[in-house]
C-alpha cells in the first residue's frame, strides 16, 4: 500500500522563513524520554563518540533509530529530543548520537568533526546492531546530520546491512557548497555569525586540549566557507573548502541510495539549497521519497497543533518508519 503524508500547512503568523526557523529552534519540545544509558562508541582508532541510548524492553525485538544532529548541535538539540520522544512513544528504541567533539566531548579525540564523517554514523550503526542484536534499525539526520545519513546510505548502496530498514533526512545540507554560500548572503548573516562564533569557540577548546596539533589560523574566518578553507580542510585532510564540499556532499552519491529514504525540505529554507541536479537525482531514485514544501524554514515545519504538537516533519518521519517495518 502507498503511504499518504499529511499536507503541511504552516502555523499562523509563521509563513516568513526566518520567523519559522527561529520559532522552530526556540519553542521547546515535549520530552517523554526515560533516563538515558550513556555509551562511548569507538568510531575510529583515534576517536570515540558519546551516544545517549533509550532501549525499549527486549530491544532485540524492537526497532531502533539513530538520530544525528546538525552543525554545532548535540544529542540535546531540541529537534533530537522531539524526534526521539515521538519515536519512543511509538515503541522504538533511541540512540541520540553526538558527532565526534560535540556534546562536550572534545577530549575524546584529537580530531575535528565535519560533514563528511558518515563513517562515524556507520560505526555506531554496526555497533548497536551487534550489541543489541537488532533486526530493524533506521537513521535520522537534521541539516548536517541529514547530509551524513544520506551520504552513508549512498556510500553503502545495495551493500547496506539488511537491518537498515529506512533513512530520513530533514533539511539536509546535501549540496554543501551552495548552502555554505547561501549562508553568506546578507539576510542570512545572523545564522552564519552564530555558527562561526560557536565553531571558533570549539576550535579554541580543541587548541587548548591539543596544542601540538592545532595552530592559530592565518586570519580569522569571516564566513563558513573561510572557516572550512582555513580550518576544516587544513586539519581534516582536504585540499581546500571546495574539495571538502565536493567529497563530503551527499549529492554526489544520492542516486546510489538503495534503502527506503525520506527527504523533507522546504523551498523557503533560509540557507540550505537543493540544487536542480540533486533534485533530479532524488526524483529519479525510486527508493527516495521527497516531501518538498513551500514553507517550513530550516528544520522547523511548525504546523497548527491539531491533536498533536504541530511538529509536522517529526510526525511524517515516524509514519514513514512505521510503513517500512519499524513498528
Amino acid at each position: 500500500m502507498s503511504l499518504e503524508f499529511d499536507q503541511f500547512i504552516p502555523r499562523r503568523y509563521l509563513r516568513n522563513r526566518h520567523a519559522m526557523t527561529l520559532a522552530g529552534n526556540f519553542l521547546p519540545r515535549k520530552n517523554n524520554l526515560p533516563k538515558p544509558e550513556e555509551c562511548l562508541i569507538r568510531v575510529s582508532a583515534e576517536a570515540q563518540v558519546l551516544c545517549h541510548c533509550h532501549w525499549q524492553p527486549q530491544p532485540e525485538t524492537r526497532p531502533a533509530i539513530i538520530i544525528v544532529h546538525g552543525l554545532e548541535g548535540s544529542s540535546l538539540s531540541q529537534y533530537v529530543i522531539g524526534t526521539a520522544s515521538k519515536a519512543w512513544d511509538a515503541g522504538i528504541s533511541i540512540v541520540r548520537m553526538n558527532m565526534r567533539t560535540c556534546g562536550g566531548t572534545e577530549q575524546l579525540t584529537p580530531t575535528l568533526y565535519h560533514s563528511g564523517l558518515s563513517s562515524d554514523v556507520e560505526a555506531v550503526l554496526h555497533f548497536v546492531i551487534s550489541q543489541k542484536k537488532l533486526q530493524r534499525a533506521a537513521l535520522v539526520g537534521y541539516s548536517m546530520g541529514g547530509n551524513l545519513v544520506l551520504k552513508l546510505a549512498g556510500d553503502l548502496g545495495a551493500g547496506a546491512p539488511t537491518e537498515l530498514k529506512a533513512v530520513a533526512a530533514v533539511s539536509p545540507a546535501a549540496d554543501l557548497a551552495a548552502s555554505a554560500d547561501a549562508m553568506h548572503q546578507w539576510n542570512n548573516r545572523i545564522y552564519e555569525w552564530k555558527f562561526l562564533l560557536s565553531l571558533m569557540r570549539r576550535f579554541k577548546r580543541k587548541s587548548s586540549l591539543f596544542p601540538e596539533i592545532y595552530k592559530r589560523a592565518a586570519r580569522r574566518p569571516l564566513s563558513i566557507r573561510e572557516f572550512d578553507d582555513l580550518i576544516t580542510a587544513r586539519y581534516c585532510g582536504f585540499q581546500n573548502a571546495e574539495d571538502y564540499y565536493t567529497r563530503a556532499a551527499a549529492s554526489r552519491v544520492i542516486d546510489k541510495i538503495a534503502v527506503p529514504t525520506l527527504v523533507i525540505h522546504a523551498t523557503d529554507d533560509p540557507f540550505i539549497r537543493l540544487l536542480p541536479e540533486t533534485r533530479a537525482k532524488i526524483m529519479a531514485n525510486p527508493n527516495i521519497t521527497l516531501l518538498e514544501t513551500a514553507h517550513g524554514g530550516h528544520c522547523a515545519f511548525l504546523a497548527q497543533p491539531n491533536g498533536y504538537d504541530g511538529r509536522w516533519a517529526e510526525r511524517q518521519m515516524i509514519r514513514f518508519f512505521q510503513h517500512h517495518g519499524m513498528n
